[in-house]
Formats: C-alpha cells, structure tokens, sequence
C-alpha cells in the first residue's frame, strides 16, 4: 500500500477519531434512589476491569460524588465561575495577560480532582437562587472538552429530568435509569426515557434499574407494573454493607468487592458490553 494512499490516510484518520472519543455513561433517576451510590460502584468497575483512566463529573449542583468516591472537593465550577466574575468586576489584572477565557479555562483545569484510577470535575451549587444555566452550560462545556483525554467519562446527573430538557447528558453511549422499587419511581422513569426521544438526544442505549429491592420482590414489582420501555430491567439487592459505610462516614468505593450491591452492579455491566 502506497504511504499517500488518500484511502489509508483516511481509515488513519478515522480510526484516530475513534480513539480519542470517550465512551460515556450518564445517570439519571428521581431523588433517593442511590444513582450517585451506582455511579461510584460504575467508576470503581470500570478502573478495576477495564483498568483505562475514568473521568468522573459530578453535575449535581447538591454534590455529593465526592463523597461516594471518597475524595476532599477544593474547588467547584459554580464557585471558580463566581471568581471570575468578581475579577471582571473588580477591574482586576489578570495573571500573565491572560484573556478571561484563558484564565477560566487554566482554572477549572487546576480544580481537577486527582485519584487513583479517576479525577473528578464537580458543579456545585449555582450562581444564584434556582438559576442553573451558566454552571450548566460551562459543565457541559469542559466535559465534552476533556473527554477526548480520557476513554471512560461518568457523569452523575442532578435527581429529575432538568439535565436532559439543559441537555447536560446530550452525547451519552450507555444512559443508566435508576428507580427505587415503587411505582412512582417507576413512572419516572418511564418519564425520563420518552423525554430522551421527545429531545431527540444522542443517546445510544438505556437501560433501567431498579435499586435496592430482592429478586423475589423484583419479580413482583415486575408482574404488577404497567410495561415499561425498556429491553431489560435490572436489579440492585439491598445492602447492609452501604448502610454500614454510611453510618460510619465512609466512601461507597471501600465496599468489599463480594458485597450484594458490587456484585449485582459489576454483572449489571458485564451485560451492558462496555466497549
């Protein structure tokens, strides 16, 4: 083959295109349901099996990740936002001449959490009393930006279905549902997932938990539920470990890797076939 083959440039090309684009997985649930809880146990499975480096983004402005995955928060996007304005405002000489674009751009690269296996990039809370819009747009902004250094990104959205109508999980590959074991999970759910084709966003599977219920009673909730839009439904047992971790102020990540929640998340994902 030719070294200017114009058609093996291309398949170079495109096969470094695939590289670079990470496979994203999203959550998305009413409040309660532990989505934050799975999300930690999808981070610690992709480190431990797939063993490639995790992007963990935390786009609750309540952020509460951190503390599943058992790391200190020192600085958030909501509040370097607010810096940034208050250096605008105050006239202030930017380090270096730096543009405020640049500056901003250097600082949420500094607010970076680092840990093993994973960093973490958190919201926080908003710029003002139920205005989410710029914090939003500004998360989405840098995850798209630094997902092409990483091949996983996980991103823990806010409980409702706010996110997706700001289209914060715009470009997901796998969109994890999580309920809790009750109707009105359930029909959110369902709610969630006819929201996504309503938006039309770029979502290319989903797939519904069900948390904290046993296979019996699984079952059950299964034979007494209207049909959910789902191939397959899965569940999360119970579990006394997390409740354990909880009371004691520890990170969901120390679970023991036989607990009934880690073993039923990691086969969870097993079938899910993550590339």
């Amino acid at each position: 083959m030719s070294r200017t083959d114009p058609f093996a440039f291309k398949s170079r090309l495109i096969y470094c295109i695939i590289k670079i684009m990470a496979y994203v997985i999203a959550f998305a649930g009413k409040g309660g349901t532990g989505k934050t809880t799975i999300a930690a146990l999808t981070i610690r499975y992709l480190i431990e099996k797939k063993k490639k480096a995790v992007l963990a983004v935390d786009a609750d402005s309540n952020s509460c990740l951190n503390e599943a995955l058992g790391v200190h928060v020192h600085s958030t996007i909501g509040k370097l936002r607010e810096e940034s304005l208050a250096t605008v405002r105050s006239g202030a000489e930017r380090p270096g001449g730096m543009s405020m674009e640049q500056l901003f751009d250097y600082q949420v690269q500094q607010s970076i959490i680092e840990a093993k296996g994973f960093d973490l990039m958190v919201m926080g809370r908003p710029e003002g009393p139920g205005c989410y819009c710029a914090a939003n747009n500004i998360i989405r902004k840098y995850t798209d930006k630094l997902s092409e250094k990483y091949p996983y990104v996980v991103i823990d959205n806010e409980a409702g279905m706010e996110h997706l109508s700001r289209r914060t999980t715009h470009k997901v590959d796998l969109l994890l549902i999580i309920s809790d074991p009750t109707q009105k999970g359930l029909q959110t759910a369902k709610r969630i997932n006819n929201l996504v084709d309503e938006l039309e966003l770029e979502i290319e599977r989903r797939e519904l938990i069900v948390n904290r219920i046993s296979d019996e009673n699984f079952d059950r909730l299964k034979n007494v539920s209207a049909p959910l839009p789902f191939d397959k439904i899965f569940n999360v047992p119970e579990d006394e470990n997390i409740f354990r971790l909880d009371l004691e102020g520890k990170p969901v990540f120390e679970l023991p890797a036989d607990s009934k929640s880690a073993t039923a998340v990691f086969r969870i994902l097993d079938s899910c076939r993550i590339s």
